[in-house]
């Protein structure tokens, strides 16, 4: 009989359900209460009830378990020194979006080699996040594929939603019914409108096809997310951090009726694809706020052990630690001295 049904599909695999994942990595009473806190502050932050700048920081993507715990350890040392002014989240991002083809990040191919094991992956991002979580520090990550947060977004205390995803009505339904406050970049040209267009989209209820704990298919209903705010990334168009750029968005957003919150990501295309320009975006971005800027409530940053980037070698034990395999990152030598700089910097308010 001719097959008309999954002709281009290889093979499925089942995947153990999101609560059995969550049941075998499963977090204490402290953590979750630790969770709930750091995403109120978030929100508090964003809607400028709390006057602490909110800076999330961390590798391009996360390849290794023990290279992500010594970048945390040393989060969460400097947040010691700088938490009066400055909420720091740590950036652990498990799936990277490519133009073509590339790697996919921890959970697609846990192993680097093509593989592609995503139930290790997945089990290799929970073990991550819980531990980070049982650190004390909060995590910031993206959402990309919209059934891989039911496995891990209890642990996740702000969510991106990216310039290639941002106009995706499934991830405009996703964000309607995720649990933290999401930051939505603008398109990959540095057009705003999509930014905008999804946070009105996401504010309100969705029904959509997903799955539930048990990983059963189901209608999923949402309530809406009141958390929203713009994150300016840049974009083929140009760098849109600038003073100008900031009060185009400033008048975009109320012209929307969306909160002025702007998060300021200081690599990508704001920082012409150099990570060594990150510090440059930085410092303008503390400049305005010295001026009197107050929709800037945050800013990203891609950084790492080591600076730079490397190629997966076919030896992956020829991989340089601390370096990171997909975007360049600064270092956290200056990682530390640039957030430093912007603690003493920051207006006392």
């Amino acid at each position: 009989m001719l097959k008309i049904d999954n002709v281009n599909v290889k093979s499925i695999e089942p995947l153990m359900s999101p609560n059995s994942l969550k049941s075998e990595y499963s977090i204490s009473s402290d953590v979750v209460e630790q969770i709930n806190r750091s995403r109120n502050d978030v929100y508090n932050i964003i809607n400028h009830h709390d006057s602490r700048f909110l800076v999330i920081t961390g590798p391009c993507s996360i390849h290794d378990e023990k290279m992500a715990y010594e970048y945390a350890q040393k989060l969460i040392k400097l947040r010691a020194e700088v938490g009066n002014k400055i909420m720091l989240l740590m950036r652990v991002y498990f799936e990277k979006p490519r133009t073509t083809v590339g790697w996919k990040g921890l959970i697609n191919d846990p192993d680097l080699n093509g593989t592609l094991n995503i139930a290790k992956g997945l089990a290799k991002a929970r073990t991550i996040l819980t531990s980070i979580a049982e650190m004390g520090l909060p995590i910031a990550t993206e959402f990309l594929d919209p059934i891989s947060p039911q496995y891990y977004s209890d642990l996740i205390s702000w969510v991106a939603i990216g310039a290639r995803t941002t106009e995706s009505q499934t991830h405009r339904e996703m964000a309607s019914g995720v649990s933290a406050p999401v930051g939505y970049k603008n398109g990959t040209r540095g057009n705003l409108d999509v930014a905008f267009n999804a946070m009105e989209s996401a504010r309100h209820s969705h029904s959509f096809i997903g799955i539930d704990g048990e990983g059963r298919v189901g209608t999923v209903h949402t309530l809406g997310n009141k958390g929203g705010h713009l994150v300016l990334r840049g974009g083929s168009d140009g760098a849109n951090y600038d003073a100008k750029s900031i009060n185009i968005a400033e008048e975009g957003l109320r012209n929307s009726g969306a909160n002025e919150a702007i998060i300021v990501d200081c690599s990508h295309a704001n920082s012409s694809k150099d990570h060594n320009r990150q510090g440059v975006v930085l410092k303008d971005i503390l400049s305005q706020k010295q001026a009197g800027n107050k929709s800037i409530v945050g800013l990203m940053l891609e950084s790492n052990l080591a600076a730079g980037n490397q190629k997966v070698p076919e030896d992956v034990k020829l991989l340089k630690y601390g370096v990171s395999i997909t975007d360049a990152c600064i270092d956290w030598d200056t990682t530390e001295t640039l957030i430093r700089d912007l603690a003493k910097g920051l207006p006392n308010v």
